[in-house]
């Protein structure tokens, strides 16, 4: 007859419990897993099935009484783990929408915003293009593979365990200055012809001012930035790569640590 102890049940839920914290505090803050889009039960079900498949190749796991304080300070300490290593690769499309918003603003979208369900919150539709672009362009780069392989790597690099250091947040803080200033150069050339054309619009105005700048203004601006959009999109493919894989190699360092 087989028989459960209370020692073997602890076992059981120790070696579940703490791997599966991490894992679900990746897929929390990683995009596309992240998504509202995706229900939440399939989401826990992917997650326990990846933390089952990741426990075999587990260091020993330390035997600590799960409610006990140890046992809590152990379980914050890998959900921190798992939401800065999710995180990290999330900055990334928070640069490609500030892109969008730099881009939709200066066409005179400001007003035409709806709910991103990346974001968890609002921001325009150029906004929403250019993210679903830069989702595709992850997928084509084995992006969310390589989140799987950045999660059983950690927990070699950084075993569960009470010694284990936690993540310097001002290494996630710098590598968020990247939001600005790649945000910036994606928009760069579509707030360039935005610009000019709002200068030449000014010069019109004063020169004719029968015309009606309202009138006129905002079709150009939006003709403009549309076309200006339209042809920069293939110069854009490289660097929105680039941008993928400098977030994943970052992803990667954060699970090295």
């Amino acid at each position: 007859m087989v028989s459960f102890s209370s020692e073997l049940l602890q076992t059981w839920i120790i070696s579940l419990l703490w791997p599966l914290t991490r894992v679900l505090g990746v897929l929390a803050a990683a995009p596309i897993f992240s998504d509202r889009a995706v229900p939440n039960q399939i989401k826990l079900g992917f997650g326990l099935v990846l933390t089952l498949i990741i426990i075999p190749t587990l260091p020993d796991i330390p035997r600590f009484e799960v409610f006990s304080l140890q046992g809590l300070l152990v379980l914050i300490q890998q959900l921190i783990i798992g939401l800065a290593i999710g995180f990290s690769i999330r900055l990334v499309f928070a640069a490609v929408d500030m892109t969008g918003q730099l881009i939709g603003m200066s066409m005179g979208l400001g007003f035409a915003t709806f709910y991103d369900p990346h974001s968890q919150g609002h921001s325009t539709v150029i906004s929403q293009f250019l993210v679903l672009l830069t989702m595709l362009v992850f997928l084509s780069l084995d992006g969310h593979l390589m989140v799987v392989s950045a999660i059983a790597q950690s927990f070699v690099t950084m075993p569960i365990a009470m010694d284990t250091a936690i993540i310097s947040p001002m290494r996630i803080v710098a590598w968020g200055e990247m939001i600005f200033s790649y945000g910036l150069l994606l928009a760069l050339p579509a707030v360039t012809a935005l610009l000019i054309t709002n200068m030449a619009l000014g010069i019109l105005t004063r020169t004719a001012p029968q015309l009606n700048l309202f009138g006129i203004g905002f079709p150009v601006t939006l003709s403009v930035g549309l076309i200006v959009l339209a042809i920069s999109l293939q110069g854009m493919l490289h660097p929105l790569e680039h941008l993928i894989q400098e977030g994943i190699q970052h992803m990667q360092q954060i699970a090295t640590q």
